[in-house]
């Protein structure tokens, strides 16, 4: 999947600076980052609610349309797909694969075993 983002991300690029009258990605930019995150928020409602009501195949639609405006966000911002990928790598070290990072907290670090104190004049071992 990671490559077909990175050619999504590539054409939305490429596509950007069009003429809005004959691009959707071009009228999506013209629109400005208010319109960009206003479509990513409606696509993520419109999959939720396809799938709350078991509709299979909608929600393959709308994940698709979820996904493209997502990328589309992520390409007005300069956010290339590999530093998603890297987050989602980082995560996976930290939580594993299938958790997100709780809210409010920074990361866990491993904890170290606490190294024995010992006693100013205290014979060593």
């Amino acid at each position: 999947m990671s490559d077909s983002v990175q050619r999504l991300h590539a054409a939305i690029r490429r596509t950007r600076g069009g003429d809005p009258s004959r691009s959707r990605t071009a009228k999506l930019f013209a629109g400005g980052m208010a319109k960009m995150a206003k479509k990513v928020a409606e696509e993520a409602v419109e999959t939720g609610i396809a799938a709350l009501q078991g509709q299979r195949r909608e929600t393959i639609l709308e994940s698709a349309d979820l996904i493209y405006n997502l990328v589309a966000l992520w390409a007005a911002m300069g956010i290339e797909p590999n530093e998603i990928w890297g987050e989602l790598e980082r995560r996976e070290r930290l939580y594993g694969i299938a958790e997100k990072l709780p809210k409010g907290r920074p990361p866990a670090r491993p904890k170290r075993e606490p190294r024995p104190k010992l006693a100013i004049g205290s014979p060593v071992g």
